[in-house]
């Protein structure tokens, strides 16, 4: 009877199946609620002239003669022409902490990407189970069995009774295999949204990446600059010390000879412990500034000492420095390109407020096969199912819930649209700043360097002059303390020009463009925490469960 009956249900036309299929067909040509993201206009000049704002300027200034409208190089260190320093840039991608730590969140944005883009697919659950039940023979099966050989009468009827409920009271095994299916049309984009969101969400995550590796890169250069800074402060005081020495003894041989008196001998030598006082602190300038490199590279403090002990020049700035236009810099800062792809996802989320007003359409199945005997539990007649075809949840009444969340995902697109202006805004003005710090540096360093040079050869005359008699030790101290003061000067102008120009790469997106970094994404190190790095480094390929 159950066979026959299988039969004839799987041969009828079913009406549940004609919805379904029309829902899914609907499903496939649905529409998709809530604004469509267009990338907004930047406010930046198409001209090579960064300080040509529009605006009318009381003083205007001309750019470095050197600067040109060329698109930054993704490499711009290599411009310093230093071996080490191009050498400790390589590293930082892949040793620096933070981008370690962006990376990381890097993977967690794109496992939520997969998590938004599941809900647009069929849920589906398997289930099995064998279990052997037994009735009580003195239980309700059993009586009902002595209460039907009593209502017939006779020891054959009471047998027969016996043999309908023995499989029950002498036990039996039951097998179920099946499958609970379940997919809610995406009708009105909800999940769509929810994806784009996600992707929107992941690309702020990659750009934050971009940001964290820059901004290392750029803290490097300027820490290195700083310790080749020190590192010539202290060339120049050891050899203001030996030129201050090489007084101390005239004086002293002056002395001895009658011709000045211990006034001297005492200024000279005073002047020699003042220089040698400076040096502890520049050693510890220069320590530091080592373990600053170090904590960039992730290295514990003073394991970079014998790359960077050894004292170098300053790194130069570049002969030309290129700038760009304006208007690329959407294209080349992470910042604002962060905050596009916060803006975009800010976008998404309205229309998944907007899909929530909308009623909602899921398909579902439960279909499963049943049998106590498990050679017949594959045949037709084992088939069974319950709460299969489509259901519909339509929102009549949530309080002001889906309005109130509504209203507060646009306000947080308005508030998306405000952050991505002043990024854009505090890009052009970083960079204006950079320019402007880099021509102020430029103009003091020059004029220091004639300082130096018109300093050394006062010393020298006056030097000459006092060991000829005709001037007193009071000018050439001075002029050996003016020496020392526009030497130290000088390495600091230069120190601050390179430094400059660092911050002027920094301000430019560090020349990344929309590749970042060249090659496979650098593998984390997961050495030290118990996460499977096979779990984070998942490309991706097909759906998860």
């Amino acid at each position: 009877m159950t066979s026959r009956i299988s039969s004839r249900i799987s041969s009828r036309p079913r009406p549940w199946l004609r919805g379904g299929a029309a829902l899914a067909l609907s499903g496939l040509t649905a529409c998709t609620v809530g604004p469509n993201f267009l990338p907004p206009a930047a406010p930046l000049a198409e001209s090579s002239d960064y300080l040509d704002t529009g605006q009318p300027a009381r003083a205007p200034l001309p750019l470095l003669a050197h600067t040109s409208a060329v698109e930054p190089a993704v490499t711009w260190w290599l411009a310093f022409r230093d071996p080490i320093l191009a050498q400790l840039e390589d590293r930082v991608a892949a040793q620096n902490l933070d981008v370690q730590t962006a990376t990381a969140r890097l993977f967690q944005s794109r496992a939520q990407l997969g998590t938004a883009a599941a809900a647009g697919l069929p849920t589906l659950n398997g289930q099995g189970s064998v279990y052997r039940q037994q009735f009580s023979k003195n239980g309700t099966i059993g009586l009902l069995s002595n209460s039907l050989g009593g209502v017939t009468g006779g020891s054959g009827s009471s047998a027969s009774s016996s043999d309908l409920t023995a499989p029950l009271t002498n036990g039996f095994e039951s097998y179920t295999l099946g499958f609970d299916a379940s997919w809610e049309l995406d009708l009105w984009g909800k999940v769509r949204r929810s994806v784009e969101s996600a992707q929107a969400q992941a690309d702020a995550a990659a750009e934050q990446r971009r940001d964290a590796l820059v901004s290392s890169q750029a803290e490097l250069a300027r820490d290195y600059v700083q310790l080749r800074g020190t590192q010539e402060q202290i060339r120049i005081d050891l050899a203001n010390i030996k030129v201050n020495e090489q007084i101390l003894d005239v004086v002293r041989i002056r002395q001895q000879r009658g011709l000045v008196t211990g006034l001297d001998t005492a200024n000279a030598a005073q002047q020699v412990e003042a220089i040698k006082a400076q040096l502890p602190q520049l050693q510890q300038q220069e320590i530091q500034q080592i373990n600053a490199i170090a904590l960039l590279l992730g290295e514990p403090p003073l394991s970079l000492s014998q790359e960077l002990v050894t004292g170098r020049a300053i790194p130069p700035v570049p002969p030309r420095i290129p700038v760009g236009v304006p208007s690329s810099l959407v294209l080349r800062r992470p910042d604002i390109r962060r905050a596009e792809a916060n803006l975009h996802a800010a976008v998404a989320e309205i229309g998944v407020a907007e899909a929530q007003f909308f009623p909602s359409v899921t398909l579902s199945a439960s279909p499963v096969v049943n049998a106590v005997d498990p050679g017949k539990i594959f045949r037709g007649s084992s088939l069974q199912y319950m709460n299969v075809g489509p259901s519909i949840s339509i929102p009549l009444f949530e309080g002001g819930r889906l309005k109130s969340n509504l209203v507060l995902q646009r306000a947080r697109q308005q508030e998306a649209a405000i952050a991505y202006q002043k990024a854009v805004l505090q890009g052009w003005h970083d960079v204006v700043n950079a320019l402007a710090a880099l021509r102020g540096d430029e103009g003091r360093r020059a004029r220091l360097a004639r300082q130096v040079a018109d300093a050394r050869q006062a010393l020298a005359l006056s030097r000459a002059r006092y060991t000829q008699g005709v001037e007193i030790f009071t000018t050439v101290l001075q002029a050996s303390q003016t020496v020392l003061q526009a030497e130290t000067n000088l390495v600091q102008a230069t120190a601050a020009m390179s430094t400059d120009f660092v911050a002027l790469s920094k301000a430019l997106g560090g020349g990344w463009e929309r590749t970042f970094p060249a090659g496979p994404t650098p593998a984390l190190d997961l050495s030290r925490v118990s996460v499977p790095a096979a779990d984070l480094t998942h490309a991706g390929a097909g759906p998860l469960l």
